[in-house]
């Protein structure tokens, strides 16, 4: 079985300048460290809050890199440097606005300002964008609300077949659905 390929892109100035450690992005791979069963190979960036910057790194990963998934962290809210929607949307096929109402949700039951968020999802090719919250406690609560319906969606999308451990998050797939190795 090929390893899938799944990005990590964190969206800081500081960090992108190492002003600031990047604590999003080890915290979205840990998640999936802890999560997945089948095999995975993590293609990693910090880039600038630039919008031209975040739409080349998510062009590279999916189209480049072959990512079935790319998962960013940070540029997503209301001030005025975050432009990460802008550019997932500027590139993405297909938008999947279920995933951004989903995680504000859930991030509501623990802080009043994820109203604020704008966080969204959409489909390049076939690779699943998310973007997440920066804080790493919040992209726990947003990959525990969303990761139930990632690996049916990327299924859908003829990207790579991914397995998780039922006891840290259970996947959800019709019954109907094929599975594939």
């Amino acid at each position: 079985m090929n390893k899938a390929k799944i990005g990590f892109l964190t969206v800081s100035d500081r960090a992108s300048r190492g002003e600031y450690e990047d604590k999003g992005g080890p915290a979205m791979q840990a998640w999936f460290t802890r999560v997945l069963t089948s095999p995975w190979q993590a293609v990693a960036q910090v880039i600038a809050d630039e919008q031209a910057q975040i739409e080349a790194a998510i062009r590279q990963m999916s189209d480049e890199e072959g990512c079935c998934l790319i998962v960013t962290t940070g540029g997503t809210g209301p001030a005025l440097r975050d432009v990460t929607p802008e550019a997932t949307e500027a590139v993405c096929e297909k938008m999947l606005p279920g995933f951004g109402e989903l995680m504000r949700s859930a991030s509501l039951k623990f802080v009043p300002t994820a109203i604020l968020s704008r966080q969204t999802a959409g489909i390049r090719g076939k690779c699943l964008i998310i973007n997440l919250p920066g804080k790493p406690s919040a992209i726990d609560d947003c990959l525990n609300a969303v990761f139930p319906a990632v690996p049916y969606c990327i299924d859908l999308i003829e990207g790579a077949y991914l397995e998780a451990d039922e006891t840290q998050c259970k996947v959800f797939r019709p019954a109907h659905a094929k599975i594939r190795k």
